[in-house]
Parts: structure tokens; C-alpha cells; sequence
């Protein structure tokens, strides 16, 4: 089966080069392993839940240009997420946005650093010893929390952008779900006459110059005269394994450089229970507006659908602790989340579970064609993502939220301007 341009991976990035790639008039074969579109974003329904639920990609962090502009395009809304955070430490609730102790005094520091280095490294210089113990702890739980990143190779000066540019004020849900956008951008590819091949495993890309022919696991094979990598950073780190693709010949420095770029690992857990227990249950505060809870319990982090009335909580556990856990059960993990939730509200888990009406843990650590979360930056990331963002003799591009230039990496708009970008970028070059 032959089409102009092959593009290896469904999601939002690969996805996004498909519709930018046909709105041009070009034809394209889409491969997607999985049984379905959208890679780590993965809206589901029924199953229990009273409604669309994540299992991955949930927030629009901050008023982002492309997948804002998409969302006007398919005249889709979005709501505002209420923000309101509580902490929970040492057997106490309460109301705070604070992350680090000394938080101020650090940043400026971080901003005066002039070489790159590790952000564990950069911690252990300017802010050891015992009087700087509570904040080391509370940074290395940040970055593991939300950039889902190991504090020992982690550089410094993309947590510094990362810091110096957060919008906290304009964050998003979209009304619906992430996968009305991946429907949108599907939609768009098929409806043009071109072809998404699900559960079409790509083991092996054959190429010279101007030809590119994709093997699949079943023995199919895809012709193009271009290819459009746009495969999780994950996938392409491991050389074995399932979702694992080898290029003939091989293309040694771009597989060197993927390792130059750091990739997380997470565990998602979604629970609904039958009332909203944590309003009042428990503790002695007013929780009728939070947003998100942050906690030194197994499954650290919970988050609301704030303002929605809704008793879905989410737990949230990243960075290292979620790959120690990469091989857990999906029963221990909600155990893990049950034992957390008891702790912070004072009762039991079995009471809490008695409670429970649907929940799904979302191990993306494990999911063979994702193998982690989402990108972050080493101190020789850079170098590595100017030798990706390059094309291959003209014939295979790279595509993904790992090559994203900019302080929303990891995110789907980082995906999709990716996706976008590697398609112009073919455009000039066919």
C-alpha cells in the first residue's frame, strides 16, 4: 500500500502533521499500534463513570495558540479550573499555593546560574545542609510531581523557563474531553480520502533516500516516499520490547540523541465516589472549593473537578516513585490511593472503598507504546533536539512533544506544534 507521506503514530503530534499534510493536498497513511487514535490523550465513558473521564492528557496549562486556535476551529469550549490548593502534611490540612519554603530566595538564585547543570546538583551547591532539608524535599516532589522528572538529570535552565513563564491563572478543561480534538484532527485526515490503520504495529522502517517502506508486526507493508516519525520519546528509547521499531540502515546518531532527552514515567488513578466525601468528612475545613491536594502519602497528589459538583477524584503519582511502581498491579495501586485518602481524611479505607462507584488506574509507565509520561529536559537536550528537528536525508522527520521549543514541553500543545511544525517543514522539502 503506497501513499505520499506515511506517518508512524496516532496521537496529537502525528495526528497533527496528518491534517496539516492533507489541508495541503498531500496523501497520507496514518499507523497506529494501538486500537485507537489519540496516544496519551485517552478520553473514555461509561465504565461506571457518570462522565468523560482522562486517563491521560487533561489540562490546557496556560491560553496556548494551537490548541486554543483548534478548539475555535471546531467550535469546541473549554471551562476554566478552579485553582484553590491545599496541602497536607504532618496529620494537618490547610489552604496554601507555597510548594517550597524559601521559594523566592531560590528562584533568584536559579535565575542568576550561568552554566546548565542538573537541578539536584544545583540544589546540593547553594542550598545544603540541614537548615535547606524541608526545601530540597519539597523541590524534588515538585519536579517528580508535575514534570514527572528525576531531580538527578533534569537541567536546571528548562525548570527555570518552565518557572519564570508558569500562567497559573489560565488553566483549562475541554468540555467533552481531549479526544474531541483527536476527533477533529482524525476526522479531518479521513474525511479527505485518507486511511488511519489502527492496531498496525510498526516494527521495522526500510528507507533510502526518497523511499520509505514500513514493515508491520502481522508482515504488511506501508510504502511512502517520506516518513513522519511521531512515536512517544519512550517507544523510541527502547530497543526492545513491543512497541520497539528498528530503521534500516540505522540512523546511530538520531538514536543516540533520543537518549539525550529525559522522559518521565507516571501513574494515573481515577476514582468516583457515591458524594463528594471530602467536603466536610473528616476534617475540620471548608474543601467545597478545592482544586488540588498535595500530600506526602503513596499516591501524593488528588485533584477535583472544581465547580463542575462532581465526586471524581484523580490521583496523581510521577517522576520515580511511578516507576519504582511501573510493575504494580492496578488493585495495589488503588489500594495505595484508598490507604492515602484515609490517611488525609481520617477514616478507612475499606469505608472509602465501600464508596467507591468506578475507578481505573492509567499506568502509562507501562503501556507498551508509551513507556512513560511526557518529555523533559537534560542539560544536553538541546544539542539533541537541533540534531532531531533535522530531517534524515530529506526522507524521515521526527515528530513529537520531546521536540518542542518552548516552557510548555511535555504538553499536547507542544505536541501538536510539533506536528505542525515537522509538516511544514516537510512541505518545503517535497
Amino acid at each position: 500500500m503506497r501513499s505520499d507521506i506515511l506517518i508512524i503514530g496516532a496521537g496529537a503530534s502525528g495526528l497533527m502533521a496528518a491534517y496539516t499534510l492533507v489541508k495541503a493536498g498531500k496523501k497520507v497513511a496514518v499507523l497506529e499500534a494501538r486500537d485507537r487514535t489519540g496516544g496519551r490523550i485517552h478520553t473514555i465513558e461509561g465504565r461506571g463513570f457518570s462522565g468523560p473521564v482522562e486517563l491521560g492528557a487533561e489540562f490546557v496549562h496556560g491560553n496556548l495558540p494551537v490548541t486554543l486556535g483548534l478548539l475555535k476551529e471546531a467550535g469546541i469550549g473549554y471551562s476554566d479550573v478552579g485553582f484553590e490548593m491545599w496541602q497536607h502534611h504532618n496529620g494537618k490540612l490547610e489552604q496554601s499555593i507555597a510548594f517550597v519554603d524559601g521559594w523566592d530566595a531560590f528562584l533568584e538564585k536559579l535565575n542568576g546560574l550561568a552554566e546548565d547543570m542538573p537541578i539536584l546538583d544545583f540544589i546540593e551547591q547553594n542550598f545544603g545542609g540541614e537548615k535547606y532539608a524541608n526545601m530540597r524535599r519539597q523541590i524534588v516532589d515538585y519536579v517528580s510531581g508535575y514534570d514527572t522528572a528525576d531531580v538527578k538529570d533534569v537541567g536546571a535552565f528548562a525548570l527555570r523557563n518552565e518557572w519564570n513563564h508558569e500562567d497559573e491563572d489560565a488553566q483549562h478543561r475541554i468540555n467533552g474531553g481531549y479526544c474531541r480534538v483527536i476527533d477533529l484532527l482524525a476526522g479531518t485526515v479521513q474525511d479527505a480520502g485518507n486511511a488511519i490503520y489502527l492496531n498496525s504495529v510498526v516494527k521495522e522502517i526500510i528507507w533510502e533516500r526518497g523511499s520509505v517502506k514500513a514493515i508491520t508486526a502481522d508482515g504488511t507493508a506501508f510504502e511512502g516516499g517520506e516518513a513522519i516519525v511521531a512515536l512517544p520519546l519512550g517507544v523510541l528509547h527502547n530497543k526492545e520490547g513491543e512497541g520497539a521499531v528498528k530503521f534500516c540502515p540505522p540512523i546511530n546518531e538520531q538514536e543516540k540523541a533520543f537518549s539525550g532527552i529525559g522522559f518521565g514515567s507516571v501513574i494515573k488513578v481515577l476514582l468516583e465516589f457515591d458524594t463528594i466525601f471530602w467536603e466536610k468528612g473528616g476534617v475540620d475545613a471548608d474543601l467545597s472549593s478545592m482544586g488540588f491536594l498535595f500530600s506526602d502519602e503513596a499516591i501524593p497528589t488528588y485533584w477535583t473537578q472544581a465547580h463542575q459538583r462532581s465526586s471524581l477524584l484523580t490521583g496523581w503519582l510521577g517522576g520515580p516513585p511511578a516507576h519504582l511502581q511501573k510493575d504494580t498491579s492496578a488493585e495495589t495501586v488503588l489500594d495505595m490511593a484508598l490507604v492515602s485518602l484515609a490517611n488525609i481524611f481520617k477514616t478507612g479505607p475499606e469505608e472509602l472503598r465501600s464508596r467507591l462507584v468506578a475507578w481505573h488506574v492509567a499506568n502509562w509507565t507501562a503501556e507498551p507504546f508509551s513507556l512513560g509520561s511526557y518529555a523533559y529536559d537534560k542539560v544536553e537536550s538541546a544539542k539533541a533536539r537541533i540534531l532531531l528537528s533535522q530531517p534524515v536525508d530529506n526522507t524521515i522527520l521526527f515528530a513529537g512533544e520531546y521536540l518542542y521549543e518552548g516552557p510548555a514541553m511535555g504538553t499536547v500543545e507542544a505536541a501538536l506544534t510539533s506536528g505542525r511544525d515537522v509538516a511544514h517543514k516537510l512541505l518545503e522539502i517535497i
